[in-house]
């Protein structure tokens, strides 16, 4: 498993893509920004002006349920913003 787990294709991102040339990516939890920059440069071919990281702490979460209430808890994960130097794009539906 590498550096990058997947990309973040959400509307806020794809906006965020078409103005402001900064793309998203969950990527592994002890991932530091070098290591991500370096993954980002060798996977699309591009240029990476900069890269900030965010880690999500996953929140409990409880239901209702005929069998009664049920307890649990999303995943922890870490994010990357990641901008793109000069006209560098990443197409995500290009394999599809």
């Amino acid at each position: 498993m590498g550096i990058i787990i997947k990309p973040i294709v959400t509307e806020k991102m794809t906006v965020q893509g078409e103005k402001l040339n900064r793309y998203g990516f969950i990527v592994d939890k002890d991932a530091n920004k070098i290591q991500i920059k370096a993954a980002v440069e060798q996977m699309y071919n591009v240029t990476v002006a900069s890269v900030n990281t965010l880690n999500y702490h996953g929140k409990k979460k409880s239901r209702y349920t005929k069998a009664g209430m049920l307890n649990g808890r999303e995943n922890s994960y870490k994010k990357a913003y990641v901008t793109l130097a000069g006209e560098d794009k990443i197409d995500f539906y290009s394999n599809i």
